[in-house]
This record gives structure tokens, sequence and C-alpha cells, in this order.
């Protein structure tokens, strides 16, 4: 690795072991982007219950449908799903492989993890985060039977483009493997063939050798922020043991990830004194029967776009549409802050 001087001070490129792909680091423009006033947000008071949101216990929906008077986690397919179960089939044939179409099926749901309206994440007990991690783990090994790809996620906040702030993610399930993990699969795949281990967890060992960019962890979870970190405070989730799927997760295992989830985000609530903003996202070995896979190593990734207030965010725009993303804080100054928030 680089001297550590010098990556603090100079601009450098970065690889993103996961995906192959580059990014540029110019630590030299903020090397204390933090410094100044911080004007966090004014707190926005939202009640239990909401008569008008279409996600509280017994509410109406699109339509005819309705919630039930839930009282935990409450999982439903979205009435605007993106994939359909029964989409037609489309025969790739076209007067060009320049305009090549490949027909998809799938399906898409919603999950409130809790009934209350004025809660995130963040907000709930470690026993309720559990309750969430269950029904994820529940929902990848049902839809993962007969879709290939079980994407679990969450857009948290306006800035994300969640249109509803009652707490709660989605799953969207493919008969393809999309484009992020299937760079993925060919990285790690290509690793263990290589090396007979899996790319993550000698990636995870390593982090924890240098201890620069671990933010927390415990005896079943790590979180990072990643050597290749896109995003001002992004971070990785990763079991410490080898995990393929979140299916595959032990009850102990399920039950510190929730803690260490509700450490992580409220190190990010403190650290802009704001309910921060991010996508959350789940990737494991791809599913519907298709075996073992060593290769692949369960994780988590987070992508917060606060750079240095509550209200000021990094775009990706410009130079990092049109040539490759580039950050100015370094990996290391954003775990150390993370890291710093996460204790209080």
């Amino acid at each position: 690795m680089a001297d550590e001087q010098l990556l603090a001070q100079w601009p450098h490129r970065r690889l993103n072991a996961l995906t192959g792909e580059w990014l540029l680091v110019s630590p030299h423009r903020a090397r204390r982007p933090w410094q100044g006033q911080v004007e966090p947000l004014p707190p926005v008071y939202r009640p239990p219950y909401a008569a008008d949101c279409y996600l509280c216990p017994g509410n109406p929906r699109a339509g005819s449908a309705r919630n039930p008077r839930y009282t935990s986690t409450f999982v439903f397919t979205n009435d605007f799903q993106a994939v359909l179960p029964d989409a037609p089939a489309m025969a790739d044939e076209t007067p060009s492989s320049l305009f090549r179409a490949s027909g998809v099926r799938g399906t898409c749901r919603v999950i409130c993890f809790s009934p209350r309206h004025d809660l995130t994440l963040a907000d709930m007990p470690v026993e309720d985060i559990a309750a969430v991690v269950d029904v994820w783990a529940d929902q990848t090994a049902e839809l993962g039977r007969t879709y290939r790809w079980v994407q679990v996620f969450e857009n948290k906040g306006a800035t994300m483009g969640c249109s509803n702030p009652h707490p709660h993610g989605q799953i969207w399930a493919t008969d393809f493997l999309p484009t992020e993990p299937e760079r993925e699969d060919a990285r790690q795949r290509e690793y263990w063939h290589a090396n007979g281990t899996a790319l993550l967890l000698d990636y995870l060992q390593a982090e924890r050798a240098v201890d620069a960019r671990v933010v927390t962890q415990n005896d079943d979870w790590t979180v990072v922020v990643p050597w290749w970190a896109m995003w001002p405070f992004e971070t990785l989730v990763i079991p410490s043991r080898p995990v393929q799927r979140m299916p595959d997760l032990k009850p102990a295992e399920r039950r510190s990830l929730a803690a260490i989830l509700k450490t992580l985000l409220t190190a990010y609530d403190r650290l802009f004194a704001t309910s921060f903003p991010y996508t959350m996202g789940w990737h494991g070995a791809p599913t519907a029967d298709t075996g073992d896979a060593p290769h692949w190593q369960l994780h988590a990734h987070f992508y917060p776009p606060l750079l240095r207030s509550a209200t000021v965010r990094k775009f990706m725009v410009g130079y990092e549409m049109l040539s490759e993303p580039q950050r100015d804080i370094t990996a290391e100054q954003a775990a150390e802050r993370l890291r710093q928030s996460a204790q209080g």
C-alpha cells in the first residue's frame, strides 16, 4: 500500500476490488471538510400514526387494498411494481445487435419496519431491528426459491427519493442477475480461483490489521469505510465468518447484526445532528438453486450522500458521470469521524 501520508495529502486513484472500477481521490481539496459552522436542520415532527400515510396500520393503499392493523413488521406486494411475475417473454431478435432487449420477470415487495410512523431504524430498539433482519432473511429465502436475484434495500430520506417517511424498505426479486451484483460475482469468482479464499474475507482481515477504516465491530460483524468508498461516509457491513446468503445467518448473528446496525445508524444521525439519509442494500450469492458459492461473502452497502452538514451533500455529476467517481475526503478521514460519532 502507498505511504499513508502521501495518500492523505495528494491526489491518487483507488481500485474497487469488488467491481474492478477505479476511483479518483483528491484529499488536497478538502483536508478537513467538516470544519466551520454546522447548521442542523430544524426537527421535523412526525406523529406515531398518520391518517394520510399509506403505510400506517389500518390505512388504505392504492385501489381497494388496506393494511392490516399490524403491530410489528409488515410485508406486502408493491402496488406499483417495477417488474412483474407474468411479463411476456421477448425474443432477442432485432434488426441490429445494437438494439438488443430482453424480457424480465420478477416481483417487488415493501417491508414496513414498524407500525410507528415517527421512527427510523436508528430509533428502533435492537429487538425490533432484529425482527427486521429476520424478515430480510425469510423473504430472501422465499423469493430465492423462484428468482435468481433478491435485492433487499432501503432508501431513507427525501434526499434519496423516498416519498414516504414511514420506516420501510423494499425487496425486488428478478429472474436475471443485475449489473452491479454481476460485477461483484465475477470479481469474487476470479479471486477465489486465483487464491482459494473469499475476497471479502481476506479484505476484512486486512482491514482489521490496518484498523484505519474500521468504524465499529463485534464478535460477528465489522463495519468499515471501504478503501474504495465513493460516497463521503459510505460503509460496508461484513460478517466475520463465511456467509453466502442472509438466510444462512445464525440467530445469534442476526441479533448481533441488529446491534451493530443500531450503532452505525445512530453514529450517522449524530454526525450532522440530523436523520441521516442513505441508500442501503444487501448483496449475497445469487439464488434460485444456484448451489454452493464459496467465492461469495454476504455484505451490506450503505451509501449516504451528506458531505459537510445536514444540508450539504455530495453530487455525482460532471467528472463523476463522464469519467469516474471522485471524492475529496479520504476513507480514513471519514472512518475517524464515524468512529468518534459511534462513541457518542
